[in-house]
């Protein structure tokens, strides 16, 4: 934190403003509970497999029929917060993904599971239009990058705890306790309700019809940035989603055997990683450009992934999990800033839901894709395929236009 101020005159002085340091904290705190809430799922995986007896094919469709509820979700609280408001619909985003975690706990079929993960999506899609959103509306745009990667980084503290949370949760008493543990943090939306103000910006914005989106010059930015990122979060979910598994996995089934404290442990050390990718985008992309910075981030984990899929001893897999948390996880900083900057105020909240969601939604078969191939060729080499996703991200990256940035802003 005290990097990004001393690097940045005037982000502390504007952090003192109380509408911009609420914002800041709704969103970060919105997007730290929605990843902890969804990534306690991965980390149960192995437990609930053999508890509920389910393949890691079925596994992976449960987290896929998560990831298409989510874009459902998304697009349409993408609507609810250009209609009315930021707040009112990060609010009630949390609220449903939370209730939903807590109710995984009680279930005692497949089926029950899936329900509950999918309901859950609708929340977890609504969250980061609506937080991302507020943040760009609320921070001038020579600190934008900084503020939304602050946010962002807020994922991999969610991510940790959720390691945290498993691991001194879980072998005391059992994976059920672990998602009652994510019903707990639904009380933040009382003080969301209470202390975050909507935006000036949002309040004095026209109307204006979301098929702006697919006409004129809004058109193209679209099109790139919707398949860019249906493309980085193929190749997230389905790395991320099942690393927790491939570290615990006997070693006969493709996996490097690790016990669910080291599984956590080694997690935790990945997401110091990842907390610096995200803080770092932020600073670099405010100095050398939002495209350059996003492009070489994706470049550099399209090489990385192969890498770590296949080193089997503990020490590489501890060394190489933080830069795998970096390059893998930190350019989300920039897709959370290239997409809110592309688009204006009134379109923004219905943009992001749309370019983020729709993009899920090819995403939600990377967990079925990997556990797939998983049963038959090891899940190192499920993981080792998600390099494609990366590479073909940074390729599309290449056609933003810098003269969309901040146009809008």
């Amino acid at each position: 934190m005290s990097a990004i101020i001393e690097s940045a005159p005037g982000f502390w002085s504007l952090a003192k403003v109380p509408q911009r340091r609420n914002a800041l904290i709704a969103a970060s705190a919105g997007w730290m509970l929605d990843s902890m809430d969804v990534m306690l799922y991965s980390m149960v995986i192995p437990a609930a497999q053999r508890d509920l007896h389910m393949s890691s094919a079925i596994a992976g469709l449960i987290m896929s029929l998560t990831l298409i509820t989510a874009a459902i979700g998304g697009i349409f609280f993408g609507f609810v917060a250009d209609r009315l408001g930021r707040t009112r619909a990060l609010s009630l985003s949390i609220l449903i993904y939370c209730v939903c975690t807590g109710l995984c706990a009680f279930v005692q079929t497949v089926p029950q599971l899936a329900i509950c993960r999918m309901l859950l999506g609708l929340g977890m899609g609504g969250e980061w239009a609506a937080g991302a959103a507020l943040v760009a509306e609320t921070w001038p745009q020579q600190h934008r990058a900084k503020a939304l990667a602050l946010v962002q980084s807020a994922w991999s503290i969610g991510y940790a705890l959720a390691a945290a949370v498993v691991g001194l949760v879980m072998p005391h008493f059992g994976w059920r306790a672990v998602f009652l543990v994510g019903l707990l943090p639904a009380l933040i939306t009382i003080w969301i309700r209470r202390k975050v103000k909507e935006p000036e910006a949002w309040n004095h914005a026209p109307e204006a019809s979301a098929r702006e989106l697919f006409r004129g010059k809004l058109a193209a930015r679209t099109l790139i940035i919707t398949s860019m990122n249906a493309a980085s979060l193929f190749a997230w979910w389905g790395l991320f989603s099942w690393i927790p598994t491939f570290l615990s996995l006997p070693v006969s089934e493709g996996g490097d055997g690790f016990s669910i404290v080291h599984t956590s442990t080694w997690t935790i050390v990945m997401q110091a990683g990842t907390f610096l990718g995200y803080i770092t985008f932020g600073l670099l992309a405010d100095r050398f450009g939002r495209k350059q910075v996003y492009v070489t981030f994706l470049f550099v984990a399209a090489l990385i992934v192969p890498l770590y899929a296949v080193v089997r001893t503990p020490l590489a897999l501890l060394l190489l999990g933080p830069l795998m948390g970096y390059w893998g996880s930190g350019y989300f900083s920039g897709f959370s800033v290239i997409s809110s900057e592309s688009y204006p105020t009134q379109l923004r909240g219905r943009a992001m839901g749309f370019v983020y969601n729709l993009g899920r939604i090819v995403s939600a078969a990377a967990p079925f894709t990997v556990g797939k191939i998983a049963q038959t060729h090891g899940m190192g080499f499920g993981l080792t395929l998600t390099a494609a996703g990366f590479f073909i991200a940074a390729i599309i990256a290449t056609g933003i236009r810098n003269d969309w940035l901040n146009e809008s802003s």
